[in-house]
């Protein structure tokens, strides 16, 4: 699928991806050249999905995250369909994840107070589509953020 120099491209991407194609080039060892044609090569495969500013929220106001288990009435196709589509529309949600266990969906939602995340409990979270229980759980400290995947 990709090899060494596949790898050390992608770390050196997730690490800065905007440091330029010649850095990125002497680090691992290849022409620029032949660095930008591997880099599109994994944004045409999909590995590269996207390229994003990582944003400090505590900076930005959001003091608090919560996950948020949502428990659904049923599991048909209809029903999760209906939820995932609603859950994408809210920006609100900042992660949304199918689970397996006693919940169905598990939801990362910041807010900067707790009265702001009770309006997104209330108008957000609880009204989204064929919700039957919430559960859910402050983050009192982030003790490792996650930045990328581990070497591969």
């Amino acid at each position: 699928m990709f090899d060494q120099i596949d790898r050390k491209i992608l770390s050196e991407l997730q690490a800065n991806c905007r440091q330029s194609v010649a850095e990125i080039s002497d680090k691992v060892g290849l022409s620029p050249s032949a660095c930008h044609r591997r880099i599109g090569i994994l944004e045409d495969k999909g590995i590269i999905e996207r390229y994003a500013a990582r944003l400090n929220g505590e900076k930005l106001g959001f003091n608090m995250t919560f996950y948020v288990e949502v428990t659904l009435e049923g599991q048909s196709e209809k029903v999760l369909a209906e939820f995932e589509k609603a859950a994408l529309s809210r920006p609100e949600v900042l992660e949304c994840h199918l689970m397996t266990g006693d919940a169905d969906y598990l939801i990362k939602v910041a807010a900067p107070s707790t009265a702001d995340y009770e309006r997104i409990y209330r108008r957000s979270i609880a009204a989204l589509p064929h919700v039957n229980r919430i559960k859910s759980a402050l983050v009192m400290k982030t003790v490792k953020r996650w930045y990328g995947y581990p070497p591969i």
